[in-house]
């Protein structure tokens, strides 16, 4: 163990997935100075995903979905500095600045920053108008969803079609509006947006997409929308779901490389040599895909902070991971595993246009190989397909559309 390790001052800004984890595993990995988690927001760090879902539902509280206790923390000698701003990194004299106008100096320091929601202009500034990323917008949401009320989802991603779900099965009434022509465009293939948008119709929620809006008017207790084509909407509620950017303000001003994203090597180094990045705001190359990328997902920002934990502390680990995500839609789960960047054919395993709990399976194929798959309630072959991209091993064309056929036929052998 380096006496730079055990006498340093590691510093994260940024107290979310990546960051809590990033902090308890350097500590585990053996970093024994001092360790400052550094958030904006004044609660503990907690689990995002379940905003959008239970807690939006009522069914979860925040206090439910912590990362971990606030005893863990102090057993770990972490310095939790909650409802705390970073307002500026001066990288010639290691320190960051925060709003109240303290100054904290770091030998070694981790952007954690996450990414904020993509505003929509016509929108801003408008009472009943919300995004959904952290615990107070659900809170104040919910204060305003009652059955029979009226609720507009813009953006027909993850997020808005995980809000329209829960509203629905609150009694609302939802439209959801989508600019582009289909559902989850950016994420999913048309055949998996057929199958949500199939869906949400079955439960009464009204999809439009190549719905652009263009004006937002308040009325007394009525947000009146206007779209591009002319068409005008009434609602009591409106969510902005438009997706998110990497947060990278603080990193840019600092003068850190940044492309889409904090850009970081394979090692979660950034372009100073005693910072890392990971989760959110973090664009790393992949070896698996020949490419830069970032990810916006759970499962990206716990693994690449166990990766720069260990590298902050004398590791040289390279980030490999492979992408999986997952969204919770009425009684529907759908697990998704890689990317399905250039895939030459798919396959589908069930019926699309059956939705309910039988759910379907699509792989996505080069060749002989498997390099994604998306699958509606269908965990058994959600986990064979994990294990057939990762380790990129041959796959039986036959078996993945045969439903005879278990998921353990799917290998070629």
């Amino acid at each position: 163990m380096s006496d730079s390790i055990q006498s340093s001052v590691l510093v994260i800004v940024g107290a979310s997935h990546a960051g809590s984890l990033l902090a308890v595993q350097a500590r585990k990995e053996g970093w024994q100075g001092r360790i400052v988690l550094i958030g904006a927001e004044s609660h503990l760090p907690y689990h995002r995903p379940p905003l959008s879902k239970a807690v939006l539902a009522g069914e979860r509280s925040l206090e439910s979905i912590l990362l971990r206790p606030e005893l863990l923390y102090s057993n770990n000698q972490i310095e939790l500095r909650l409802g705390e701003r970073v307002v500026s990194l001066d990288r010639a004299d290691k320190c960051v600045q925060l709003a109240s106008g303290e100054v904290l100096h770091y030998d070694k320091l981790a952007l954690c920053t996450g990414a904020t929601p993509r505003r929509l202009p016509v929108a801003e500034g408008l009472p009943g108008v919300y995004t959904l990323r952290q615990a107070d917008d659900v809170t104040a949401i919910r204060q305003l969803m009652a059955a029979g009320k009226r609720a507009v989802v813009i953006g027909g991603g993850y997020i808005g079609l995980e809000v329209a779900a829960v509203m629905t099965e609150q009694g609302m009434q939802v439209t959801v509006a989508e600019a582009a022509e289909r559902l989850l465009q950016r994420v999913a293939s048309p055949t998996i947006s057929d199958y949500f948008r199939l869906l949400h119709e079955s439960r009464g929620v009204k999809v439009m997409t190549h719905a652009s809006v263009t004006e937002i008017e308040r009325e007394q207790e009525t947000l009146v929308l206007t779209f591009a084509d002319g068409t005008v909407l009434e609602a009591d509620l409106v969510i902005v779901g438009i997706g998110v950017e990497p947060e990278t303000a603080l990193a840019a001003e600092a003068g850190l490389e940044i492309g889409n994203g904090i850009v970081v090597d394979g090692y979660m180094g950034t372009s100073d040599p005693d910072i890392v990045a990971a989760g959110d705001c973090a664009q790393f190359p992949s070896a698996r895909y020949g490419r830069c990328l970032r990810l916006e997902s759970v499962q990206n920002a716990l693994d690449q902070a166990r990766i720069a934990a260990a590298n902050l502390c004398g590791q040289r680990v390279v980030y490999d991971s492979l992408p999986w995500f997952w969204s919770d839609q009425y009684d529907c789960k759908l697990q998704s595993a890689g990317l399905r960047l250039e895939h030459e054919h798919e396959v589908v395993r069930g019926n699309p246009a059956a939705v309910g709990s039988e759910g379907l399976s699509v792989f996505y194929m080069r060749g002989d190989r498997m390099i994604a798959a998306d699958c509606v309630n269908r965990a058994k072959e959600f986990m064979a397909c994990k294990r057939l991209i990762a380790e990129r091993l041959p796959v039986n064309l036959a078996a993945l559309a045969d439903e005879s056929l278990l998921p353990e036929h799917f290998e070629q052998r």
